[in-house]
Formats: C-alpha cells, sequence, structure tokens
C-alpha cells in the first residue's frame, strides 16, 4: 500500500512539474490591439487565409483577424478562462463562421493547414514548438512571432519604438522552406 501511495505521490508531482512546465510556456500578457494590426500585417495576412494563433489569450488576434483581415482565424489557448471568455467574445461579435478558440495543448494541434501562425511565447517555448512546426508547416507558411525569436533566421524584424502605450516591441517574420 506504501508502494502505492509512493507511486501516485510521485505521479501527482510529475503532473504538477508538467502543469508548471505548460504554464511556462508564456505568462498571459495581452498584446496592445496597435501590436496585433502590425503582427497581421507584417505577415501578410490575405482574406480567406488560414491562420492559428499559439497562446491565443482573449482571443484578441483571432478576432482582428478574423474581423478587419477576413482571415479564417484559430486560436489555441489552455487556460479554461481564457477559452472560454474569447470564445464568448467571438459568439457575441457573431464571428463564429471565421473564428474559433480551441481550448487545448499547442504542442499537439495539427497546423497543417495554416498559411501564417502568431505566436507571442517565451524563447524557451518557441525552441520547443519548433520542430512540430518544422514537421507541419508548408513550404510558404509565415510565422510572425512578438518579442521573441524562434532558432531560424528571420526574413525580417521589426522594431516598433512605442505602442503608444510606452513599450517597444520587436516582432519576427520566418517563412518556412
Amino acid at each position: 500500500m506504501k508502494k502505492l501511495a509512493l507511486l501516485i505521490g510521485l505521479a501527482l508531482g510529475g503532473l504538477a512539474q508538467e502543469s508548471k512546465e505548460i504554464e511556462k510556456l508564456a505568462p498571459y500578457y495581452p498584446t496592445p490591439e496597435t501590436i496585433v494590426a502590425k503582427m497581421l500585417e507584417f505577415g501578410g495576412l490575405k482574406a480567406g487565409e488560414k491562420m492559428f494563433d499559439l497562446g491565443s489569450g482573449d482571443g484578441r488576434i483571432v478576432i482582428m483577424a478574423a474581423q478587419k483581415f477576413h482571415a479564417d482565424a484559430t486560436g489555441i489557448e489552455m487556460d479554461k478562462d481564457l477559452y472560454k471568455q474569447s470564445t464568448e467574445k467571438i459568439r457575441k461579435l457573431g464571428l463564429e463562421r471565421t473564428a474559433r478558440i480551441i481550448n487545448g495543448d499547442l504542442f499537439k494541434q495539427n497546423y497543417s493547414s495554416a498559411d501564417m501562425l502568431t505566436v507571442y511565447l517565451l524563447p524557451a517555448s518557441n525552441t520547443k514548438v519548433a520542430p512540430i512546426l518544422e514537421k507541419q508547416l508548408k513550404k510558404g507558411t509565415r510565422i510572425v512571432s512578438h518579442d521573441f525569436e524562434f532558432p531560424w533566421q528571420p526574413e525580417k524584424v521589426e522594431t516598433i519604438e512605442d505602442d503608444g502605450e510606452g513599450r517597444s516591441h520587436t516582432l519576427y517574420l520566418y517563412r518556412m522552406k
């Protein structure tokens, strides 16, 4: 019985550790609307294109991609509360046909249909997700990363000195080869 309790304790400890690692992908820090627009423009998002936002938070990138760029936008969000909040906002705006949020692990999704991805994750998270993207993304797929680089050579880099709130941002554009 003690062995079973020990094994359960170890398993739960492992789950707690895994949960902490998932949380460390990036803290929730909403991207200012001005930067959201810049990211989508910087990536050259066009009407009808399929885009994904990895770690979509409150859904603001997905919503703007669908609403203003007329893209088919999907967000991936692990946090249940943020998922519910963003899904409700999409519903209230009547964007269900072109915008959606998946409540799940961004490492377990299929991005093969993507024309463009937006990412605002920590550098270690970008490094962890890079092999998945390399396997799944078709040639020419664009990735716009906010503030943190991927382990690839960017095609273009743009620094926004002031977002209107006194904060600077750097955008990195990558294209799958």
